[in-house]
């Protein structure tokens, strides 16, 4: 257990996936911690409930006196302190860690493993890019093995030591980073080079499991084989991991079940790169059975859309119907020309005579959706951005 006694830390950006689990685990273990975002988000309960001061506000004060800053990706270059991945690093060297990175799947991976880990009596660590009801969050300190997902987005895993890598695939996502899917695999073979020690898991080379999981889609499977693998490696015997494997329930907006009304299931998935978007309606059409399948959909990020726009299309036109909302910006600044649009007319271009819609906001897509949806269908509401709002509108509208 990494022993941080008589740091002080102050986070900018404290209410993301990523800086938010740091902070807990550096108070768990010693640090006194502090930190500012410039709104809320759901990762702060946490942060508060671990007795973490959280200040809100449109712009930072600054860390308080002789605190060490860590800044969050986000606000890199506009204010001054070291970077997550430099604390991830520390955190992840001084601990037996299993480090969890690929395009896709990484967080319901980790959340495997950390899930299997806790049943097992292993009493994990872990740092998580998603909730893991089951978990009671997305960040514990504990005495085992400690769990933790590498972002290849910013290059930034190639600094995380591992005793444990686990790469669960490997594909272009982040076209503001890289240029070629290459670029991508150079960035996980850097990684690798640069520690050697750790044993290797790549989920490229293994087979999906057959035995019964509780999380729908052959996209699950494939993880599950990751999380299993990585698990013998860390001295568990198959049979237990496959019995606790079978337990777990999945993350939060992971093909997750928000409701039911009117006859209509809806779910919540973070889906936002083609393949991320094709596994998902396809576990979504096993899972609606005789009923249809519609889909609210929100690009995310300007390069993203413009450069898979077609792959964005042929995805959603696995679905019965769908609509698209505008682009989920994030932290990029607009492209002249380029907006939701894009995807809608691709997607008439690939089914023509599906039923499409385009609604400028998430509040119009949730009324389209809930109009067209009828008893039996299935709802999905996908995208890396703040669709998940269209969920409970969509509910309400069909009630």
């Amino acid at each position: 257990m990494p022993a941080l006694d008589g740091r002080r830390i102050w986070f900018a950006g404290i209410g993301g996936a990523g800086l938010s689990a740091y902070a807990i685990l550096a108070q768990a273990w010693g640090a006194e911690v502090a930190g500012w975002d410039h709104n809320e988000t759901p990762y702060l309960a946490h942060v508060r409930a671990a007795g973490i001061p959280v200040t809100v506000a449109p712009e930072p004060d600054g860390a308080p006196p002789e605190f060490e800053s860590v800044i969050s990706t986000a606000y890199a270059g506009r204010i001054p302190g070291r970077s997550r991945a430099e604390l991830l690093a520390e955190l992840a060297g001084a601990a037996r860690s299993i480090v969890v990175s690929g395009a896709h799947g990484k967080t319901t991976t980790a959340g495997m493993i950390a899930f299997c880990l806790d049943r097992l009596g292993d009493d994990p660590s872990f740092a998580i890019g998603g909730e893991i009801p089951q978990l009671g969050g997305h960040a514990r300190a504990g005495s085992g093995w400690f769990v933790v997902e590498g972002d290849e987005s910013d290059r930034t895993v190639a600094v995380l030591p591992a005793e444990i890598a686990v790469i669960t695939n490997v594909d272009l996502d982040h076209h503001a980073t890289f240029a070629s899917r290459a670029e991508v695999e150079a960035v996980f073979g850097e990684w690798l080079a640069r520690f050697p020690e750790a044993r290797v898991v790549r989920g490229d080379e293994l087979e999906p499991v057959e035995f019964p999981l509780a999380v729908p889609g052959e996209h699950n499977r494939l993880n599950a084989a990751c999380a299993l693998a990585a698990l013998e490696l860390a001295g568990f015997g198959r049979a237990e991991v496959a019995v606790a494997l079978g337990e777990f329930r999945g993350a939060t907006r992971r093909l997750e079940h928000r409701g039911e009304a009117g006859g209509v299931r809806v779910l919540d998935d973070y889906a936002h790169h083609p393949a991320e978007l094709r596994a998902t309606l396809e576990a979504a059409r096993a899972l609606a059975g005789d009923g249809r399948v519609l889909v609210l959909f929100q690009p995310h990020l300007f390069s993203r859309t413009v450069h898979l726009a077609q792959e964005l299309a042929a995805a959603l036109a696995l679905a019965d119907l769908a609509c698209v909302t505008e682009i989920y910006p994030a932290r990029e600044e607009p492209l002249e020309g380029v907006d939701g649009k894009l995807v809608v007319d691709r997607l008439c271009e690939a089914r023509p005579g599906m039923p499409v819609g385009w609604a400028p906001s998430v509040e119009d897509g949730a009324d389209l959706v809930a109009g067209a949806a009828r008893a039996g269908d299935l709802v999905v509401a996908a995208g890396a951005g703040d669709v998940d709002r269209a969920v409970p509108l969509i509910l309400e509208r069909l009630a």
